[in-house]
């Protein structure tokens, strides 16, 4: 009898690192490499988003990690020290890399090789991927590949990414690399730079510092970069002198370290690429380049972004209504057939009012979210997207942001949570979270139902410049300008007090247009929407069902419970009068209103009052600005069962309009003034009352620290405004 024979042994999964200057097509490589099978989140203790793919090549399972793009690895703060990190293996969840993909964009080798040298230095294994192979031809170039491996000593391969082209000999580059030893670096930095770097890393591993030639050679080249303030904190008390030793020896031989690393390299590289890359003798001029003619222009450019601009805000705003409205639906349906299959009750409530109205806080959020990178992605891809950026830069310069921060703001208007997802595109730290924590201010479409509620009830019907102004619709138009005119000074002094550094020149290729592949579209909207749903999804959920909650707790709700028994055999039956069942109606909702004022919900309304009594507010509305937490537009429904009117009455309900004109203080005075009225919508104009938005921040940003600040400056900024508004408009009302 033969021995079984033994299985072979299980190859470990491979772990690729996808790298390249911006704009060369590396997103579009990585979702066609990937598919569906990517997962989104951040990377720990930063704000750099991490994507890993999964895919298998030849039966060898793959992580694919896509690294932020960079035009080379000199790390100015510790977000951009994380590729380096990664690609030394000192990221735990990921692992040294086994293989590198090099991507460069095949029409521009020169500049794109830089990266390429550097990563030489790591001795991990590399594929250099030529991506938009297709513009070659078109720029009347001819590259040798042949030629261009053998002097670069790496594999070379080509691909069009958007048109999926060249993805089968990429994978199949890939597994063969990981079982080939890495080509040695050639030594292109000058023997006084090298002998130095190693001098330092031996002295450095020498005092117990364990220290790669790299790393060495990026504290040595990058004065005050990340890799030397890391060496300097992290190393010998004497690390300092060390390199300023080294540095002061360099420029008495002669050496510029300001300048020397880009000569060699460039020098390195245009020697390899002669007799490479043949250039044609009267290059054609390429189609970008007589669009860009038009499109970059200062007058014309700017008058197409704008309109453009309008056509993205537009769909985002409007088409998403109608899905909106659909998700609505299936959420009222939802709770009919709940409402229809339980007796009213606790466990009713729950589920009608905390778990599918937490449900449906969330999925409606989708339409926009989806349409939104729909329209990112598609900009992205057609390459007018960095021509949009280029063009803003000057304005947001004087804010001390990049022309990158317009989209996310703009897309605000519609609403914040897409506006902060949109904000992965810009690169730098301190630009994003600046971006983050001002794009709540721009006034979304929830707080719309609040105008028409407020202006509707309070604010006369009246016209002023001789009948072309209507006092009523200069009000709406004032309350949604409000947020961005206060944007200005925020994001100013943010980025001269929390976030101050100087704005980093915006470097940007302009890649040729192409039309936008739709499979590669598709994915990345699939993507994001599936990222927003798994994780600030959750916690929107979370938020909602706790708001519930404590509007529902404690107190008995059993005589609520009853009427509502008899209202639903009084509506099912025929031939009821009418009175009867008004009369019901009411006096549940005024037993709603009293269990309310009683929860703990209405509790926290009574001890904010003292808070709010200077905006000329009561507890009422104190408890419908808490209960507006999980969305602004639930105030409306708030107010409708504080003051009697039942939970489902909507904006434009005049009962509501006549309750809120109605009330009053204990002392008989009125509740609601057109001032009061004016601090309202002032307040909620500014404040961060959205805890979607708050938790979007948290999981975009990594921490809950800026959550928590938003939160906290929004508030104080928009009681601050609410009180000035009172005060100003009643001493002029009288």
């Amino acid at each position: 009898m033969s021995a079984p024979v033994a299985a072979p042994p299980i190859a470990p999964p491979l772990t690729v690192a996808l790298l390249g200057n911006p704009n060369t097509g590396k997103s579009t490589l990585f979702t066609g490499l990937s598919g569906v099978q990517t997962r989104i989140g951040n990377y720990a203790g930063c704000t750099v988003e991490k994507k890993v793919g999964r895919l298998s090549i030849q039966g060898r399972s793959v992580r694919l990690v896509d690294l932020p793009g960079t035009y080379s690895l000199a790390p100015r703060s510790p977000d951009e020290m994380l590729a380096v990190d990664v690609l030394l293996g000192r990221v735990a969840d990921v692992g040294r890399p086994d293989v590198i993909v090099c991507i460069v964009d095949a029409a521009n080798l020169e500049r794109n090789l830089f990266l390429f040298t550097q990563l030489r230095e790591l001795r991990i294994p590399i594929v250099l991927c030529l991506n938009m192979w297709d513009a070659v031809a078109r720029h009347g170039q001819e590259i040798n590949l042949a030629e261009l491996s053998s002097r670069l000593g790496v594999q070379v391969v080509t691909t069009t990414a958007h048109h999926r082209v060249g993805l089968e000999e990429l994978r199949g580059a890939i597994l063969q690399a990981a079982g080939q030893p890495p080509a040695d670096a050639p030594a292109i930095l000058p023997e006084p730079v090298r002998a130095e770097a190693d001098e330092l890393a031996r002295w450095l591993d020498g005092q117990g510092t364990a220290t790669e030639g790299f790393l060495a050679t990026r504290a040595l080249l990058d004065v005050e970069g990340e890799a030397e303030q890391r060496l300097i904190h992290g190393g010998p008390r004497e690390t300092a002198e060390r390199l300023k030793g080294a540095r002061t020896r360099l420029a008495e031989a002669g050496l510029r370290l300001a300048a020397v690393e880009s000569i060699s390299r460039y020098a390195w590289i245009r020697q390899q690429l002669d007799g490479v890359v043949r250039e044609s003798a009267v290059p054609p001029r390429a189609t970008t380049d007589r669009i860009d003619a038009v499109v970059t222009h200062w007058a014309s450019g700017l008058l197409i972004f704008l309109a453009v601009m309008f056509l993205v805000f537009q769909a985002v705003y409007t088409a998403a209504q109608p899905l909106m409205s659909a998700v609505e639906g299936a959420q009222e349906a939802a709770a009919g057939v709940i409402s229809s299959a339980l007796a009213p009750g606790m466990l009713r409530s729950l589920l009608v009012d905390g778990i599918v109205a937490g449900v449906g806080s969330v999925l409606v959020f989708i339409p926009q979210i989806g349409l939104l990178f729909l329209f990112i992605a598609l900009l992205e891809d057609c390459g007018y997207m960095a021509r949009a950026a280029y063009l803003i830069d000057r304005l947001m310069l004087r804010l001390g942001l990049s022309g990158r921060s317009f989209l996310p703001l703009m897309s605000s208007f519609a609403c914040a949570i897409p506006g902060i997802m949109a904000t992965r595109a810009i690169e730098n730290r301190r630009d994003r979270l600046t971006t983050m924590l001002v794009a709540p201010l721009m006034s979304c479409s929830a707080r719309l139902p609040v105008y028409t509620m407020l202006i509707g009830a309070f604010v006369p019907a009246i016209a002023l410049a001789g009948g072309w102004i209507p006092l009523q619709g200069l009000t709406l138009f004032a309350m949604y300008s409000l947020g961005a005119v206060v944007a200005v000074p925020i994001a100013w002094l943010l980025k001269k007090t929390v976030f101050r550094g100087p704005t980093p020149p915006f470097v940007m290729e302009l890649p040729e247009y192409k039309w936008p592949s739709p499979w590669i579209v598709a994915q990345r909207v699939i993507s994001q929407v599936r990222r927003f749903v798994e994780e600030a999804g959750t916690l929107i959920f979370f938020t909602t069902v706790l708001v519930w909650a404590a509007g529902y707790f404690p107190g008995d709700r059993s005589a609520v419970h009853d009427l509502d028994v008899r209202i639903e055999r009084l509506e099912e039956e025929s031939g009821e009068d009418d009175e009867t069942l008004a009369s019901l109606k009411e006096e549940r909702n005024a037993m709603s209103a009293a269990l309310t004022e009683s929860s703990y919900l209405g509790r926290a309304g009574r001890a904010v009052e003292p808070v709010f009594t200077p905006l000329g507010w009561d507890w009422r509305i104190g408890v419908a600005v808490i209960s507006s937490f999980p969305a602004r537009e639930v105030v409306v429904a708030s107010l409708g069962t504080i003051f009697s009117l039942g939970g489902d009455t909507e904006a434009d309900d005049p009962s509501l309009a006549s309750a809120l004109q109605s009330a009053t203080w204990p002392d008989g005075r009125p509740l609601f003034t057109l001032p009061v009225a004016l601090s309202v919508m002032v307040f909620f104009a500014l404040c961060a009352q959205c805890g979607a938005t708050l938790m979007v921040i948290r999981r975009e940003s990594g921490s809950w620290t800026w959550p928590v600040v938003t939160f906290v400056y929004m508030t104080a900024l928009a009681w601050l405004a609410a009180w000035g508004t009172y005060a100003l408009s009643s001493r002029l009302l009288g």
